[in-house]
């Protein structure tokens, strides 16, 4: 007893210091309110586990190994704080007082970590663990007994009237465990019947958690022999809808064993609930940085030869260049802010050799932080199943483009898709969300719903242009043919690539060798090429670049500027092509990739003519040339073999540079106030 009254002291002492007492206080403001009787009072207190332990280390250990135990010590001070202070008149008993131990924290041992790989998960002391994983699926927000007034049907029992019997929920615990039909008075033995109108209701909703490592099996990492198996949250009040779907999260919860007859399903009571990334390696190899010095004297040499030595594996030096610069561009460009910002930067290839454009895309996805290979069977954005936990409410599961939240979902070739699929593809391009009808009916519900998710990833998709589509305007000057893919479609993309190297008997004899040698030879190369780079050197490249904060120069912001006003006003002459806004924020994606991709942190004029280029050469290929007459190879437009064939490259783009502007000058509405006919 004596043990008791120490431990309890302590959790005055500690709630004073900390202001939990003031908290307190505030807390019970709102339950004076003469509208609102209930059986039961709802508090939370926020626990700092280090300062608990500094206080009393036998309290701090009750709150880290017996949870439930403190929860009961805090119970009982909070009630003669309640009782003392006369904040509410209307608790009567310590049973009608609901604590909720908040942790704000546990101690970085192995001991409160719980790694989700890790099986089997045998029976053990219920204590509050830390674990990391992302989130598959998650329920609605449905109903639960937070807790319930029983009264004893014998008149003559002290427990028949009053709140003496007060069952709450507990970790673990079933709804029949806290409203059930078997219960009896301690006193006289005789059955207990709940007082329905002091029923406590709260909102609950489930979750399912599973090791990042589980999307290996779904994108272009090496697939191991592992399983992975996914772990049920249950999220209650305040922390429901505090979680989204693909997001990664780090979760202090207490595991507990649900007992539902005839099996018991292990699951995790969550207490906390905060957002949490893997750290990744964002620092430049020294082979990149000695290139970025090599190259220094030009702002268009560094990503050139970035581009040039990629993806050797795959295809030669000098083949694919410009699908190469595209794809590292999608990669620096995919990431979320710090203000939940989604910045993205969709890639639609067009070639008829699909098979080294796809090879190139999986190399390339397995630099991505998070990468998701759709396959066409699978669901692309969300499924529904019933609930197996007892609530019979709908199951919302992530498809690939949810998974991918933050990184790259790869679709793979179009033409795999049927209509309906491609339909919604366009639909989820355009809107950046998806919708999900969830039929009252079928779930237990009245109404019918419709949830919305946002899409947040970058989408890479192929289609082979040997696939004729029957385009009546494919014989306008410099359109592509685009396969099986609708025009809207190629549009909602906004940047088409078009892979033209694989023209002529050279080209096609070079990657025929190259795939030869890679066969019998894996690794090795038939050539030497002047720098090496390995693909822990681009993952590190693309990490770091990935972070920078760029701001737009006020040279590359008027040849953006100037160029979409200027090819708004000439390209809206032809009847269906249309300049959007989305064109705009396209050609600051690109500007900013470019510029990320030198390791820069200002856009510069030279960034935007590269932006301007794969923009304008990316609606030719649809719409057709324009006033603004390019070459289709415009950013890689000679070999970059030597030192000879960069500096070719740097003329050519200065030339072309002059071309822009002087098409801007021309057409562009008030260009002449900010650039010079010279």
């Amino acid at each position: 007893m004596a043990d008791i009254l120490s431990l309890k002291e302590s959790v005055l002492v500690y709630l004073d210091r900390s202001g939990g007492l003031q908290k307190l206080a505030e807390d019970c403001k709102p339950f004076n309110d003469p509208q609102q009787i209930e059986a039961v009072y709802r508090l939370c207190i926020s626990v700092n586990p280090s300062d608990v332990i500094e206080v009393d280390p036998v309290l701090g250990d009750c709150v880290l190994r017996d949870p439930l135990r403190a929860t009961a010590l805090f119970q009982s001070v909070c009630f003669l704080a309640i009782k003392t202070l006369s904040l509410v008149e209307k608790i009567h008993t310590e049973s009608q007082v609901n604590v909720i131990l908040k942790l704000t924290h546990l101690p970085p041992f192995p001991e409160y970590t719980l790694d989700l790989c890790s099986f089997p998960r045998g029976y053990g002391p219920m204590r509050p663990v830390s674990m990391e994983g992302l989130v598959i699926a998650m329920t609605r927000v449905t109903k639960y007994t937070q807790g319930a007034r029983f009264l004893c049907i014998n008149d003559d029992c002290p427990c028949s009237t009053g709140f003496h019997r007060i069952r709450v929920h507990a970790p673990g615990a079933t709804e029949s465990a806290t409203v059930g039909h078997n219960f009896s008075c301690m006193i006289c033995s005789s059955p207990l019947k709940e007082d329905v109108k002091f029923r406590v209701l709260g909102d609950k909703q489930l979750v399912e958690l599973i090791h990042v490592k589980a999307l290996d099996g779904v994108s272009a990492h090496q697939q191991s022999s592992f399983r992975y198996q996914s772990v049920t949250l249950f999220l209650r009040d305040e922390l429901c809808n505090s979680v989204r779907i693909g997001r990664l999260y780090r979760v202090l919860g207490i595991p507990a064993y649900v007992h539902q007859w005839p099996g018991i399903t292990w699951s995790v009571e969550a207490n906390s609930i905060r957002p949490w990334e893997p750290e990744y390696p964002h620092k430049v190899s020294a082979s990149f940085q000695e290139l970025l010095k090599a190259m220094a004297g030009s702002p268009w040499r560094f990503p050139a030869v970035v581009a040039q030595c990629f993806g050797l594996d795959v295809a030669p030096p000098g083949l694919y260049n410009t699908l190469k610069l595209g794809l590292l561009l999608s990669l620096v460009q995919t990431r979320l802010d710090a203000n939940d910002t989604f910045h993205n930067l969709d890639l639609l290839v067009v070639t008829t050799d699909t098979l080294i454009a796809d090879r190139l895309m999986m190399h390339s996805l397995s630099l991505a932080c998070r990468g998701v290979r759709h396959q066409a069977s699978g669901e692309m954005f969300a499924s529904l199943s019933r609930d197996e936990h007892g609530a019979g409410t709908a199951n919302i599961h992530a498809g690939s483009a949810l998974l991918a939240t933050g990184g790259i979902c790869m679709l793979g070739d179009l033409g795999c898709y049927k209509k309906d699929r491609l339909d919604a593809m366009q639909s989820v391009l355009e809107s950046s969300t998806v919708s999900v009808f969830i039929p009252g009916k079928k779930y237990g519900e009245d109404a019918d719903q419709q949830l919305s998710f946002p899409i947040q990833c970058s989408f890479w998709a192929l289609t082979d242009a040997s696939r004729r589509s029957g385009r009546a305007d494919c014989a306008v000057l410099g359109t592509a043919e685009m396969g099986l893919v609708p025009m809207q479609l190629a549009d909602a993309f906004g940047l088409v690539i078009q892979c033209r190297d694989m023209v002529g008997e050279h080209a096609l004899l070079a990657q025929t060798i190259h795939t030869l040698q890679q066969a019998v030879q894996p690794g090795k190369l038939l050539y030497s090429p002047s720098w090496e780079f390995s693909t822990q050197d681009y993952q590190e490249l693309v990490a770091h670049a990935q972070g920078l904060q760029v701001e737009l120069s006020p040279g590359a912001g008027k040849i953006i500027h100037g160029y979409y006003m200027a090819s708004r006003r000439v390209r809206t002459q032809n009847p269906g092509v249309k300049m959007s806004v989305a064109s705009i924020k396209l050609l600051i994606s690109l500007a900013e990739a470019h510029c990320k991709l030198c390791l820069r942190t200002q856009v510069l004029e030279e960034d935007a003519v590269i932006a301007v280029l794969l923009c304008e050469n990316s609606v030719t290929l649809r719409h057709g040339a324009s006033a603004l007459v390019i070459p289709p190879n415009a950013v890689f437009p000679c070999d970059l073999g030597d030192v000879d064939g960069l500096h070719r490259r740097d003329v050519t783009l200065d030339e072309l540079r002059q071309n822009i502007l002087h098409f801007i000058y021309t057409y562009a509405p008030g260009a002449d106030t900010y650039i010079t006919e010279e």
